[in-house]
């Protein structure tokens, strides 16, 4: 059992809640998965650009010691324009960012859709068939402004 993370679209981050007993919020492993998979900073690869130039790689300092990678490179994108492009980007980024969930064998499959929701608004839509065939799916919208601020 993991603690829950619950995605604030207004403030464009994850945070914990309490339940009504003052202990933290718990279960849905999946979606708390997602959620660190996609909103923690994936560390830049060398040939990236970087939204500016004089700017860090970023990343999780523990990926220093694994071969694996945690979360994704939707970061980069947070000075972009909106073009297709760039959206086949986000959703490629979100793709590589779940992809640990089908070679750990949480899941059987994995589809993620990227589109433009609004001007200035850039939406995924993830659905993930579990391996018992069951399927779940999250939304998530934020403001292109903050994708460089989405942390969790």
């Amino acid at each position: 059992m993991d603690i829950e993370l619950f995605w604030n679209a207004g403030l464009g981050r994850c945070e914990w809640r309490q339940r009504p007993d003052g202990q933290l919020a718990v279960d849905h492993d999946l979606k708390t998965a997602v959620l660190i998979s996609l909103f923690t900073w994936r560390r830049a690869e060398a040939d990236d650009t970087l939204p500016d130039p004089r700017g860090p790689r970023r990343g999780w300092w523990g990926d220093l010691l694994s071969a694996r990678q945690i979360g994704s490179r939707l970061w980069l994108l947070s000075r972009e324009k909106q073009t297709a492009e760039v959206v086949r980007r986000a959703r490629e980024y979100a793709e590589e960012a779940l992809a640990w969930l089908l070679a750990d064998g949480v899941c059987a499959g994995v589809e993620v859709t990227a589109e433009i929701v609004q001007t200035g608004m850039l939406g995924l839509h993830c659905r993930f068939t579990k391996p018992d065939g069951t399927t779940v799916a999250y939304q998530f919208d934020f403001a292109w402004r903050n994708l460089s601020n989405v942390t969790s």
